[in-house]
């Protein structure tokens, strides 16, 4: 048995939702990065990596995702690390770090290919690509002479990131280029993609009947809500991946940094491309779509006062639609908030599980489809309200040792509608108090 194979192991499994990682960090994650700073310092490199390995993995339900494994053998510690589609595999000395992640045969590639991974090496700052005898590889090599556990995360949070992003990057603009070591990634069932198949045509039915609806004057606000929402809803709930993912994440970064084009055209932009996932088929929509496990976080960490700067100005709008009574709007923002939330910013695991458990509510028929306990009626606009104040307090108590202010809020909840109850979540969102004491 190889030293790989000794750790395949069956892992809980749970319905990923959203960009990166969906699980939690060891309890014990902070004290290990520091055990790591000292067995470096005491010039135990090999100690030192191994305290940092096990500081990055991740748990669904207390269960090990096993998203890193490390195995350390005559003075030289191997290690394999999941992001997505890229599985890197290296091993670590007392002097060097070598890492690497395999993308396609070198046979496979045409000029176009070539040319993207010479502009990615200009991009780059620690890894790089190259080619052997059979592969096209992305390549990293760290000297040990100088070594902390941050100068050795940004290095292989890169190529982890990089690896993942450029095989899907690949595989979207050139979809008969074969992918190489991906045997990690996991298939969706079919009952699992024909409900998400079957949800993504009624989301897009429904937002055709919303925009008829419109005024005929001055709607491009609205439509654009309508249209982010069902983009962000799409990449939160579906959790496409390949080109669906690099579509929508390519539409949405063009709608907010196209400072030249007219609100009006970008959201023709984003209609159009809504209408095309409309007419896929099938068979060509289950290729989309895989699990697999994360090891970093795509975004980085935000500040509290950008979330709550993002939510007050959001809160506004809806306000000013209040006003001018455009109430039709209102929900669509409502859920747009969280979504676009979870979409941009990097979160704290107890908002992240927040801003989940309101998701669930303001979608409840797609969890129910999904067998997930029902946490909003809509038909008798009714509340699980012992349930939703329990979930509350299980985001936040694990926290609490290290965060004395910060408190549960479930009960301070408006449970008298939907709007109200997004608008006090989002409130009590705004007060959660992260400060050390």
């Amino acid at each position: 048995m190889s030293w790989l194979n000794f750790f395949e192991t069956k892992t809980q499994t749970k319905h990923p939702f959203g960009r990166g990682i969906n699980a939690n960090l060891a309890p014990d994650e902070e004290e290990l990065f520091d055990k790591s700073y000292e067995a470096f310092d005491g010039g135990d490199i090999l100690e030192g990596y191994q305290y940092f390995f096990t500081s990055l993995k991740n748990f669904t339900d207390g269960v090990a995702n096993n998203n890193i494994h490390t195995h350390l053998s005559d003075n030289t510690l191997k290690f394999e690390i999941y992001q997505g589609t890229a599985k890197i595999i290296g091993h670590v000395t007392k002097k060097h770090l070598h890492a690497e992640v395999i993308i396609t045969k070198k046979d496979n590639i045409s000029v176009a290919i070539k040319r993207y991974i010479l502009e990615r090496n200009y991009q780059l700052t620690y890894a790089y690509y190259f080619s052997d005898d059979n592969y096209i590889k992305l390549k990293l090599y760290h000297d040990n002479t100088t070594v902390n556990p941050h100068k050795i995360f940004f290095p292989l949070r890169e190529i982890a990131l990089n690896g993942d992003f450029d095989k899907e990057y690949i595989k979207s603009e050139f979809p008969n280029v074969i992918l190489e070591d991906i045997n990690h990634l996991k298939e969706l069932k079919d009952d699992e993609l024909k409900i998400k198949y079957e949800f993504l045509h009624t989301w897009i039915e429904k937002i055709e009947t919303k925009i008829s609806n419109l005024p005929s004057n001055d709607s491009a606000g609205m439509q654009a809500f309508i249209y982010l929402n069902i983009l962000l809803k799409i990449d939160y709930l579906l959790v496409p991946k390949y080109e669906i993912y690099q579509k929508i994440t390519k539409k949405v970064h063009e709608y907010f940094n196209n400072e030249n084009s007219k609100i009006e055209a970008k959201n023709e932009e984003l209609r159009k491309y809504i209408f095309l996932l409309k007419e896929m088929s099938f068979e060509e929509f289950k290729t989309k779509f895989y699990n697999a496990k994360y090891s970093f976080s795509p975004t980085e960490k935000t500040s509290i006062e950008e979330i709550n700067n993002f939510i007050t100005e959001s809160m506004l709008r809806i306000r000013w639609y209040k006003n001018n009574r455009y109430n039709q709007i209102i929900p669509t923002i409502y859920k747009y908030i969280a979504f676009y939330i979870l979409y941009n910013y990097g979160l704290h695991p107890a908002t992240k599980e927040l801003l989940h458990t309101l998701v669930e509510i303001q979608n409840p028929e797609f969890f129910s489809k999904l067998n997930y306990t029902v946490l909003y009626d809509e038909e008798s606009n009714t509340f699980s309200k012992r349930a939703i104040i329990s979930k509350i307090e299980d985001s936040i108590t694990p926290y609490q040792n290290r965060f004395k202010l910060l408190k549960p809020f479930g009960d301070k909840l408006n449970f008298t509608s939907l709007n109200e109850f997004s608008n006090s979540f989002y409130l009590q969102l705004k007060n959660l108090n992260f400060e050390e004491i």
